[in-house]
C-alpha cells in the first residue's frame, strides 16, 4: 500500500491503532516491576522519537518496554532497590553502543557472515512464535472476549473497504470492549481514582547508580540486542526495504541504545523494538514511519492524561489477547517468506540442522546460565544458530550433484 496517499486523518487513526497494539505489553512490564505505567508510556514515546531521529526517520519501528528485563529488574531491586536497578539499566545502552560501533567498523560483510538468511529466518519465526504463549495466556482468561476481538479483526481485514480496511485492530478492540461492558468484565475503579493530569517522570533514578547492578545488567542485554537485529530484518521484509543497509543496522542499534539510556534517566524500563507493531504493519500494509511517529506522539499524550491512560488500562487482557493471536502468527509467516525469498535451500542438510536446532531450542525453553548470567529463548537460539553456521562445513556443489 502506498501510504503516501493516505490522508492525515487516516494516518492518525492507524497510528493510534498501532499504539493499541503495543499498549498492553508496554504497560504490563512496568506493572510487573513496580514502575508507574504512565512513565513507561512516556519513555516509549520519547524513545521512539529518539530512534527515528537517529535513523533519519526511515525505519517504521516503535519502541516499548522490554519483557527481557522483568526478572532481572525484580532480582536487582531486591538487592539494590528499584532506584539502583533502574540506574543499573544504563548498562543496556552500553551494549547497544558497543554493537553499533562493531557493525559500523565491520559493515555488511560481518552481518552477512554472522547472520545469513538461514539464521535470520528462524530468528524471525521465533520472534513470532515465542510470543504465542503470551497471546494464548491473555486470551484464555476469557475466550468469549478473545474470540469477539479476533473474529471482528479478521472480518474487517477480509471484507473491510477504505478506512475500515486499515483499522482491523481498533475494530476488534472496540467490539471486544463493548462485549466486556455488556457482561460486566470492565473495572472502572482505576479510571475513577486517576487524576486528569499527571507528570510521571522520576528524574532521581540516576542518583542511585552503582557498579554492582550495572555489571549485573550487562549480560542480560545480549538477548534484546540479538532480537533487535531480527526485528530490523522483519521490518525490512514487511516494508520491502533494506533498512539493514540504509540507514544501517549501526544506526538502529545506536537509536535503540540512546532510547534505553533516556529511559533509565527518566525512571522507565529499557526499550526494545516491538514485534507487535510490526505484525500490525504486516496485516494492514501500512509501513510509513510517519504513522509510527503518530503512535509515539499518542503515547506521550496518554502518559500525561491520567484518565485516558487508566481507561486504556481498563481494557480486559483477553480482548488484547484475541488480537495478539492474529498478530504474532503473521510475524512467524514473515520469517518463512524471508527464507523463501532469499532462496534458502531446504534440501541442504546443513541448513536443516541449523534451522531445526534453533527452532527446538528457541521454542523448547532452553536456558544457559552461570552464576547471575543467564540467556535463553531467542537470544540463546540466535547464538547457537550463528555458531552452527560458522562451524558446519558447506557442501561443495560437485558433492551436491553427486548426492542428487
Amino acid at each position: 500500500m502506498n501510504t503516501e496517499n493516505l490522508s492525515l486523518g487516516k494516518k492518525v487513526v492507524v497510528g493510534i491503532q498501532f499504539l493499541f497494539v503495543a499498549f498492553g505489553a508496554t504497560v504490563l512490564v512496568p506493572i510487573l516491576v513496580g514502575i508507574d505505567p504512565a512513565t513507561a508510556l512516556l519513555t516509549a514515546g520519547l524513545g521512539t522519537f529518539i530512534f527515528h531521529f537517529v535513523t533519519k526517520g526511515r525505519v517504521p519501528i516503535f519502541l516499548g518496554s522490554s519483557f527481557a528485563f522483568i526478572a532481572p529488574i525484580n532480582v536487582a531491586s531486591e538487592q539494590w532497590g528499584l532506584g539502583g536497578a533502574l540506574a543499573g539499566l544504563t548498562a543496556v545502552s552500553v551494549v547497544y553502543f558497543g554493537m553499533s560501533a562493531l557493525i559500523k567498523w565491520q559493515g555488511r560483510k560481518l552481518l552477512n557472515r554472522i547472520f545469513p538468511p538461514v539464521v535470520i529466518g528462524p530468528v524471525i519465526i521465533l520472534i513470532g512464535l515465542s510470543l504465542s504463549e503470551t497471546a494464548v495466556n491473555m486470551a484464555k482468561s476469557d475466550w468469549l472476549l478473545a474470540f469477539s476481538s479476533l473474529f471482528t479483526a479478521i472480518l474487517v481485514l477480509t471484507f473491510g473497504k477504505g478506512l475500515m480496511k486499515l483499522v482491523p485492530i481498533i475494530s476488534g478492540v472496540v467490539v471486544g470492549y463493548i462485549v466486556a461492558l455488556c457482561i460486566g468484565k470492565v473495572d472502572f475503579s482505576g479510571v475513577v481514582a486517576a487524576s486528569w493530569f499527571s507528570f510521571p517522570v522520576k528524574f532521581d533514578t540516576i542518583t542511585h547508580f552503582s557498579w554492582a547492578p550495572f555489571l549485573y545488567m550487562l549480560p542480560v542485554a545480549i538477548a534484546p540486542v540479538l532480537e533487535h537485529i531480527g526485528d530490523v530484518y522483519v521490518v525490512s521484509a514487511v516494508a520491502k526495504k533494506e533498512f539493514v543497509v540504509n540507514p544501517g543496522l549501526h544506526r538502529t542499534m545506536l537509536g535503540d541504545g540512546l532510547a534505553c539510556l533516556a529511559s533509565a534517566f527518566l525512571g522507565g524500563p529499557p526499550e526494545t523494538t516491538y514485534s507487535e507493531v510490526t505484525g500490525a504493519m504486516s496485516i494492514t500494509k501500512v509501513t510509513s514511519p510517519a504513522v509510527i511517529r503518530i503512535s509515539a506522539a499518542t503515547a506521550l499524550f496518554f502518559s500525561v492524561i491520567g484518565k485516558l491512560s487508566a481507561l486504556l488500562q481498563s481494557i480486559p487482557k483477553a480482548v488484547l489477547g484475541g488480537i495478539m493471536l492474529l498478530l504474532f502468527g503473521t510475524i512467524a509467516s514473515v520469517g518463512i517468506q524471508n527464507m523463501m525469498q532469499r532462496k534458502v535451500d531446504m534440501n541442504d542438510t546443513r541448513n536443516i540442522i541449523i534451522i531445526s536446532v534453533m527452532l527446538t531450542m528457541g521454542l523448547g525453553g532452553a536456558v544457559l546460565s552461570s552464576g547471575n548470567f543467564a540467556i535463553s529463548g531467542i537470544g540463546l537460539s540466535a547464538i547457537v544458530g550463528v555458531v552452527l553456521n560458522l562451524v558446519l562445513p558447506k557442501m561443495k556443489k560437485t558433492e551436491e550433484k553427486k548426492a542428487e
